[in-house]
């Protein structure tokens, strides 16, 4: 039997899209070697994909806070699904 498997979804609207880039120029900005576009891409997934983040307190997080969050997403987010795994859930969830 084929497996079914669901694409996440990875268009957020206007509002969500203009702070979630603004958190990965700050990620960016703090991380060496980060990828502006990977981090877009993994919080785009994870706030679509049944783990909705408090954009606008993550944007003002402290740096600690910032990169736990992003990390652990780009550590634990399942591409194939947009869900987060290992039982991680980010600081700045809704």
């Amino acid at each position: 039997m084929e497996k079914i498997t669901t694409r996440p979804m990875l268009e957020a609207c206007a509002e969500d899209t203009i702070l979630i880039h603004a958190i990965a120029r700050r990620v960016c900005g703090i991380a060496i070697g980060a990828d502006l576009l990977d981090i877009s891409m993994d919080l785009t997934a994870c706030h679509l994909n049944g783990n909705p983040l408090k954009l606008k307190a993550l944007l003002e997080a402290s740096a600690n806070d910032l990169l736990h969050d992003a990390a652990g997403i780009k550590r634990n987010l399942d591409r194939e699904t947009g869900s987060l795994t290992n039982f991680f859930s980010p600081r700045f969830s809704k």
